[in-house]
């Protein structure tokens, strides 16, 4: 038995987020047998689908195994009895491939003591652990569930901590019994413990009436595991529940794709495949969905109900916004120009001009363009025109990172859309809307290429017909992460009055990250330099994380005094791979902080970089903000997060499944983002996604510095690449049509 210990300074288990799609990789070494003994710690685990790589020791004295495999929740301090066989692996060693895992409580003293110390019981960490075994012994776990009262002899547990404690074990327990049902049916830990919470136990009768209200209920479960679910229960193939449930799965799919709606022949095709079953029953099932309200048909374009609602409110309220008069305001735009010229003591462009001149006159309009061609300037002199003619206005953009940059550009007051909106998570809907607007006469939106369809709704609702719209955007960024590609399709309609800012001005042109962006967006390959646009060729993935890894952790620091976590972000187009995001992440890890105390069953712990990727409101965190993990209580069942503007946010352990660690993130995940230096993994492993608005969004989220690490040849395809997958959105034709 081969405890091979990897040191923290290599990068053995770099990949270990392939393995669970690797069997090849295994020989099978020997017979079905058991393994018992306790948990020492969880090597790897992927979230996702229940993957561990973990550490047991058989005995007190035993040496350390490695057992990995698909398994129900197992945590540090646990014995548990594992079911599966020895296997040879060519690059890990010998280890312990488990099938199964049941979890057996501990009979010792010391076994209780790690196994209640572990975190695994929201109220008891390591000091409460051992109070109570000294108080109680081995008839510790038969106190906890069976004479609670028992628990307020031990120093410093009164009557909450120890109802807590109480109703965290019969929480602990019920969810064991319930996993080892979900286990059966080849679900992940994770995902067995947001199964419990939404059901709680009844989750077992729950699936077993219909398995596919998990893709509707929970959040990260899909279509998928529904169906292999309902599959390993019998369920028939073309059974109504399936087909309907594959339908919206695919319409579902569509929109995180940035489909605001899939075409009949789409659709259909779609499910066919999903369901490897012929098109024959889906018209009628169709009509049925249709009729309960379940999608929607407008023409050939069938939606689900929330984008269909959102898409046709967008060009409702854009088309009140337009009709409505002016409110009028005597405006000489000649001498206002002149007059913010010398307030300001700037001299504008005749571009910068003409769109402070459409700026005072119109109801709604759009300015675009490239960094450095001075957005910002416009911005800045539309608000002085119209502070000085009484006008009110407010600023917003769509992310945290987005608002701060706007504030800090234009020295005014600058908000989230959401916070803008004033979102209350009691009623989960926004309090600003038709019925109570926003009082303001002008709202200027920045990075408003980010907008999708839902978020542009509720905006738009929530502005008075009297208010002017000013969206500023480039175009040539990536679209919004969410549906639909709003500021591109008013462009397209033709019925907003848009201006192009494409002079870069003096002062930009000095920058070879703005000098390089616009000329990928020519087609012109950068220019790299010595001073802030760097290319390190690197052809292999291997070689390529290794020199991101010395890059980020110690060249950057050492030659311009960057801080690795706080300055440099690590940007990559796709998440798997050996130079994607994943792997990154690990191995920026392992580089920076190596012994941060784990949060359980997470792969990020004190002192690392994590990301908020979902909106949560009752935190007042949102997706795309960052910060760095500063406690792990797991007496109180918390972890502390210190974001960027200083907010410190407690987390109980069960609400960090939209924490993920982002040393390094995807480009689309850093949009509206800007950093002072920026590495960006580009290699031609990365084909998918080697385009040139990809490139171009990467390189502009850099301020001071970009470095691109990979192969001039990936830089290549995707500067010649101007190919950007179409979206399915009406939008635009919704607008040419109303007006």
């Amino acid at each position: 038995m081969d405890s091979r210990e990897p040191s923290p300074d290599t990068n053995e288990y770099l990949d270990l987020s392939l393995l669970s799609e690797q069997s090849a990789l295994y020989a099978v070494d020997g017979p079905e047998e058991e393994l018992e003994g306790v948990v020492d710690r969880i090597v790897y685990e992927n979230t996702e689908n229940g993957f561990f790589v973990g550490r047991l020791r058989e005995s007190d004295m035993g040496p350390l195994v490695t057992f990995v495999g698909n398994l129900m929740a197992v945590s540090p301090g646990e014995t548990v009895r594992l079911k599966g066989r020895w296997v040879e692996d060519k690059r890990f060693g010998r280890q312990f491939r488990a099938a199964a895992a049941e979890v057996v409580l501990p009979t010792s003293a010391a076994g209780i003591e790690r196994y209640l110390g572990s975190g695994l019981i929201p109220g008891i960490g390591p000091t409460y652990a051992k109070r109570l075994v000294d108080a109680f012994g081995v008839e510790t776990l038969k106190v906890i569930g069976e004479q609670p009262e028992r628990l307020r002899r031990v120093p410093g547990i009164g009557r909450k901590r120890a109802g807590q404690i109480q109703k965290a074990w019969n929480e602990q327990r019920s969810i064991q019994s319930v996993m080892i049902f979900l286990q059966s049916h080849g679900i992940s830990s994770a995902q067995a413990v947001r199964i419990h919470k939404q059901y709680g136990d009844a989750a077992a009768a729950t699936l077993r009436a219909n398995p596919y209200r998990l893709a509707r209920d929970i959040s990260g479960i899909g279509f998928l595991t529904a169906d292999r679910i309902a599959r390993q229960m019998g369920i028939a193939a073309d059974a109504p529940a399936r087909v309907k449930a594959a339908m919206l799965h695919v319409l579902t799919t569509a929109g995180e794709n940035g489909h605001v709606f899939y075409k009949g022949e789409e659709l259909r095709r779609s499910a066919s495949e999903l369901l490897k079953l012929p098109e024959n029953p889906f018209q009628e099932i169709l009509g049925e969905m249709t009729e309960a309200g379940e999608i929607i048909l407008d023409k050939d374009a069938w939606y689900l109900p929330s984008l269909y609602h959102a898409e046709r409110g967008c060009s409702e309220r854009l088309k009140r916004l337009l009709r409505a008069p002016l409110d009028h305001v005597p405006i000489q735009v000649e001498n206002a120009l002149k007059w913010v010229e010398k307030r300001v003591n700037i001299s504008l462009s005749e571009e910068q001009r003409e769109a402070v001149r459409v700026g005072v006159q119109a109801k709604v309009m759009v300015i675009t363009g490239g960094p450095g061609t001075g957005k910002t300037t416009v911005i800045k002199s539309l608000m002085a025109i119209m502070e000085a003619k009484g006008v009110g206005y407010l600023l917003a953009a769509p992310t945290g990172r987005a608002s701060k940059r706007m504030e800090a550009a234009t020295g005014a007051d600058a908000r989230t859309i959401h916070r803008l909106l004033e979102f209350s998570p009691a009623t989960g809907a926004f309090q600003r809307d038709e019925k109570n607007p926003l009082e303001t006469d002008m709202l200027v939106v920045d990075e408003a290429s980010m907008l999708d369809i839902e978020l542009a709704h509720a905006l738009f609702r929530a502005l008075r017909p009297g208010t002017r719209l000013v969206l500023v955007g480039d175009v040539d960024q990536l679209p919004s992460v969410g549906p639909g590609n709003v500021l591109l399709d008013i462009i397209a309609s033709g019925v907003v009055p848009v201006v192009r800012l494409k002079t870069v001005f003096r002062q930009g042109a000095q920058s070879g990250i703005i000098t390089n962006a616009h000329r990928i967006n020519r087609g012109e390959m950068p220019i790299f330099n010595d001073r802030d646009f760097f290319l390190i060729d690197r052809q292999e993935p291997d070689k390529a994380l290794e020199t991101i890894v010395e890059v980020a952790s110690r060249r950057l620091p050492s030659r311009f005094g960057l801080h690795p976590l706080r300055d440099v972000q690590i940007l990559a187009p796709m998440r798997k791979g050996a130079a994607g995001v994943e792997n990154i992440n690990l191995a920026l890890k392992q580089a920076l902080n190596p012994d941060g105390k784990p949060v359980p069953h997470r792969g990020f712990g004190v002192g690392d970089k994590v990301m908020q990727t979902r909106n949560n409101y009752e935190l007042d965190v949102f997706n795309g903000d960052v910060g760095i993990v500063t406690v792990v209580d797991s007496d109180a069942g918390e972890i502390e997060v210190c974001f960027e503007d200083d907010r410190r946010v407690l987390y109980s352990l069960d609400t960090v499944d939209n924490l993920t660690t982002a040393y390094c993130t995807t480009v689309h995940k850093a949009q509206g983002s800007e950093y002072p230096a920026v590495v960006l993994s580009f290699l031609p492993q990365h084909y998918m996604m080697l385009q040139r608005n990809v490139l171009y969004t990467a390189i502009t989220r850099g301020k001071k510095l970009v470095v691109i690490v990979g192969s001039g040849k990936a830089v290549a395809m995707a500067v010649h690449n101007s190919n950007i997958a179409r979206r399915n959105s009406n939008l635009s034709d919704r607008l040419r049509n109303v007006l």
